[in-house]
């Protein structure tokens, strides 16, 4: 479990719903009865074309399928096969401007261009061909692919570009989970605590406790190895992605399956039916137990199979993910708010170099952990690291980037290790639960701004930016106010 957790340290992604300023839409009519329509992402440039933002008094041109070139030469196509209509290439050689002037001369009204790798901003020099009129657009090839599998081979489209949401309902959802796994998360660490607790007193009681606690105590030294454990294990994602992203599912399958069996375990431990045990090897195990170990490996086989059915899967997903996070919250101790403050400090300037810095020291200007999130160079493969809730509000957005947004396990587990420790603390001192639940608000708090900060900026977060200073400043605040910092600083170890 403690190497498990340490792999999985490297892999805490960022609250990562993307903005990109010109994607948009294409919207897709059979000609079926009743017509069947579908939606499609396109990237385009903004400053050669202005797409209507809703599909009132919409033209539409018949799309002309011709992924079978590259329209570098108007002498690829037949005279007269494009006249009044939309038209799809296959990306060459050549620019999308000259693409665009030959199409433009063979009468074609729409010049789509299909791309096979990931969609990118079209960027040539429109000065130089200022008589090119005709709207241009990237499109994905599986997507005319698609389009002729759902929608038959005579398909009408259009082009339109709908206005961002402001605000985006499922970041309700996404709050309210994270808010509940923290709180929950360091109760459960709170209740371990006072059960060590009652332990020490009866020393046969002790140690069958410490048989049975897995626990694992990070020291300074400690979190500094974890921090750069992390580093590493990113670098590596970022060049060695479609390699490590099976062994990062593997990982999340072995690891959500253990905890989602310790936290299912431990709520069963609290009903006294159904206690029937056998014996094997001289040992007893209780029978629901066994059943609860097999339910929880085929949750986690079942999600591995089905991990990119987007329509459920998120639903088990996060599942294993919130009682990954649980317990991990549970199982990795912090001895002290010193110790709080050096890995929460560590991840913040972690999160914000690999969010920030690297664009300057990339090749293509992106950032390290944006590309390991999304999948570098187009993979398909997602990390699954993520809390994610699918989008309610319909945006070209949606199509293109994420249909859903997504909280990263590291935005959950790292707080929740202070906000475990503050309940850690308010058991040894006895103080009513005051740390625990300050330290829980200020972390919806830091949520609430996050998610404020998004909505302003229109691109992704690293949302240990705002909840790491919230978390820690209003812990020492607490701390400070009932004059106790000295001993919280040094937890445990402190005398009195």
């Amino acid at each position: 479990m403690r190497a498990a957790g340490l792999l999985w340290a490297a892999l805490w992604a960022l609250l990562l719903p993307l903005v990109a300023a010109d994607e948009g839409i294409l919207h897709a009519s059979g000609s079926g009865v009743p017509p069947v329509t579908k939606d499609y992402c396109i990237i385009y440039n903004s400053n050669w074309v202005s797409l209507p933002k809703t599909l009132d008094n919409a033209t539409y041109r018949t799309l002309e399928n011709l992924t079978s070139t590259v329209l570098c030469s108007s002498a690829e196509v037949p005279s007269g096969l494009m006249k009044d209509k939309a038209v799809v290439v296959m990306r060459g050689n050549c620019t999308f401007l000259e693409k665009a002037r030959i199409a433009q001369s063979l009468g074609a009204k729409m010049l789509l261009i299909a791309s096979k790798s990931r969609l990118s901003a079209i960027s040539d020099n429109k000065t130089d061909f200022e008589d090119v009129t005709l709207p241009i657009a990237f499109i994905r090839y599986n997507d005319i692919v698609d389009m002729q599998l759902v929608l038959g081979n005579e398909v009408n489209v259009t082009l339109y570009s709908p206005p961002l949401p402001e605000f985006d309902y499922s970041m309700v959802v996404i709050f309210l989970i994270a808010v509940f796994t923290v709180a929950l998360g360091g109760y459960w660490s709170g209740v371990a605590e006072l059960e060590n607790l009652k332990a020490v007193a009866s020393p046969g009681e002790r140690e069958t406790r410490w048989k049975k606690e897995e626990n694992v105590t990070f020291t300074p030294v400690t979190v500094i190895l974890f921090v750069v454990i992390c580093c590493v294990m990113l670098v590596l994602l970022y060049f060695f992605y479609k390699w490590l992203v099976y062994v990062i599912i593997s990982v999340f399958c072995l690891a959500s399956a253990m905890s989602l069996y310790n936290c299912l375990s431990a709520l069963i431990g609290q009903i006294p039916f159904g206690q029937c045990r056998i014996t094997c090897s001289n040992k007893t195990i209780e029978v629901r137990l066994i059943f609860l170990a097999i339910f929880c490996i085929a949750a986690a086989v079942v999600w591995a199979v089905f991990r990119n059915e987007d329509r459920w899967a998120w639903i088990l997903q996060d599942i294993l993910g919130v009682a990954f996070c649980l317990n991990f919250i549970k199982t990795l101790k912090m001895p002290n708010f010193k110790s709080c403050v050096i890995l929460l400090g560590l991840l913040l300037l972690y999160d914000v170099f690999f969010v920030f810095i690297t664009p300057f020291i990339t090749k293509n200007g992106a950032s390290i952990m944006v590309e390991v999130a999304a999948g570098p160079f187009g993979n398909s493969e997602k990390l699954p690291v993520v809390i994610r809730v699918p989008r309610l509000e319909h945006s070209a957005s949606t199509l293109c980037d994420l249909p859903f947004s997504l909280l990263g396990f590291g935005d959950i587990i790292v707080p929740g290790l202070l906000v475990a420790y503050c309940r850690r603390f308010d058991v040894q001192t006895r103080s009513s639960s005051v740390y625990y639940i300050s330290c829980t608000i200020a972390y919806a708090v830091g949520m609430v701004l996050t998610f404020i900060v998004l909505a302003l900026m229109k691109m992704g977060q690293p949302a240990l930016l705002y909840l790491v200073p919230c978390t820690l400043i209003t812990s020492s605040l607490v701390a400070w106010r009932r004059k106790e910092m000295k001993k919280f600083w040094k937890g445990s170890s402190y005398q009195v």
